[in-house]
């Protein structure tokens, strides 16, 4: 391997050092690093490789620096819309297709709906009835059907929000909603008349409700199931593309 090749990744083997230095001392957000002559000291490196190394880790997501009094290099966690943007940044070069993204929804969805019966409060309840509102009635013309499809799709991620426990189901399932919200190019979907996607969405909806506070757990999951075909034959390859495009993040 040529040098100037090795020069330019012992930024990011000292960046994975760093991360392995802040899984063994077992840091958490917040918790300051070392400073830079430290680093350089113990990892036997120059000021603008711990630097760069720095950089790397601040573009993951990982870390933070602060200037001023009191400043220096600071564990963080990675928000969503960090995670999102990584992920998205990847999905933009894949032929994502709507049968995809149901195939996800499908597996993952009906179990989400399933574990909720009978754990959700009456004030988490009531906020997920009142969200229903926005599409329960038919849209008047083609901005306000779009509108209504990404209200009945932010039910599903605050459902999502409701799954304690499994931060990983949640987020998988909120991605996929995500990707549905920004990168959907519906063809006839919201022609005037074609589709009544909001007031379905909201019957669906509010009969699962009905099954998750009766503590239903197989109703629940066969309503999500019935909600998940319904959407899917909406959306199919015939009726709808996913365009390249980057996530919000």
């Amino acid at each position: 391997m040529m040098a100037g090749s090795v020069s330019r990744r012992l930024p990011y083997h000292v960046a994975d050092t760093i991360k392995g230095w802040i899984v063994d001392r077992q840091l958490i957000p917040g918790d300051r690093l070392p400073s830079e002559a430290e680093l350089m000291a113990s990892l036997n490196v120059s000021k603008g490789t711990i630097r760069e190394s720095t950089r790397v880790l601040e573009a993951q997501g990982l870390v933070q620096t602060r200037t001023g009094p009191g400043g220096g290099v600071f564990v963080c966690q990675m928000s969503e819309a960090k995670a999102t943007s990584l992920l998205s940044h990847y999905f933009y070069f894949q032929d994502i297709s709507i049968r995809d993204i149901y195939q996800i929804r499908q597996a993952l969805e009906p179990e989400l709906a399933a574990s909720l019966a009978g754990k959700v409060g009456a004030e988490d309840l009531a906020r997920l009835r009142e969200s229903l509102n926005g599409y329960c009635d038919k849209a008047p013309d083609l901005e306000a059907e779009r509108q209504q499809h990404i209200d009945s799709l932010h039910f599903h991620e605050m459902l999502a929000e409701l799954a304690g426990g499994n931060p990983l189901l949640s987020f998988i399932i909120r991605f996929t909603v995500q990707v549905l919200s920004d990168l959907t190019v519906y063809r006839r979907l919201y022609e005037p008349g074609d589709h009544q996607i909001g007031p379905v969405g909201c019957q669906y909806h509010a009969r699962i409700l009905d099954a998750i506070e009766q503590g239903d757990a197989e109703r629940a999951r066969e309503l999500m199931r019935e909600h998940m075909r319904s959407a899917q034959a909406v959306m199919n390859d015939n009726e709808a593309q996913v365009r390249r495009g980057f996530l919000a993040g």
